[in-house]
């Protein structure tokens, strides 16, 4: 007799509990009342991210990174391109510039369906306009330090994300891609 007692009051205890929380504003089947977020996962700060980066001057990829880099780790590369240009009221080719680009990417941490990663960059470019003298012999572009960073860029797992580093003469933007790498696959 008092296990159905037992069974009657947590029966009744469960009930209440149930039409409780329905008082509350949690979801009835077909409702549509919005739904609390999930709990958020702890990040994970061990691993390996793949990542990609596509360097656009003025909407055209000019240059590309990619590497697959342990969470916590750096991964620093360098590109040269070296131009030289005709210069001068008889065109003659002028000295080389070496139109460098270094990029250093960290995975800082992967989140739900979010790669969080750090990124650093020195980059020598071209101005657009070429400047001329008074006689109207034209000069070189001339060349320019570029150096950003950005401390956390949230990447969602697999798209692409756009940072724009300089908005015009030239635009300057990379564009990121990242995803958690395959446990198989070797960090750089």
């Amino acid at each position: 007799m008092w296990k159905h007692c037992i069974a009657v009051t947590l029966f009744a205890a469960l009930a209440g509990t149930s039409v409780g929380a329905l008082a509350q504003g949690t979801a009835q089947p077909g409702s549509q009342a919005p739904t609390e977020p999930p709990p958020t996962t702890a990040p994970v700060t061990q691993g390996a991210v793949q990542w990609e980066l596509q360097v656009m001057r003025d909407g055209q990829q000019i240059d590309a990174f990619h590497g697959t880099t342990s969470i916590g780790q750096a991964h620093t590369d360098t590109h040269h391109k070296v131009v030289s240009h005709n210069v001068g009221c008889k065109d003659q080719p002028a000295g080389s510039i070496d139109l460098s680009r270094t990029i250093t990417v960290s995975p800082l941490q992967v989140r739900a369906n979010v790669v969080v990663l750090s990124i650093d960059t020195q980059e020598t470019l071209e101005n657009d306009a070429a400047p001329s003298t008074p006689e109207g012999c034209r000069l070189p572009p001339q060349p320019r330090q570029v150096a950003a960073n950005h401390p956390g860029l949230l990447v969602p797992d697999g798209q692409w994300v756009t940072w724009q580093i300089i908005d015009q003469h030239p635009s300057l933007a990379y564009r990121v891609r990242a995803t958690p790498a395959p446990q198989s696959a070797s960090a750089q």
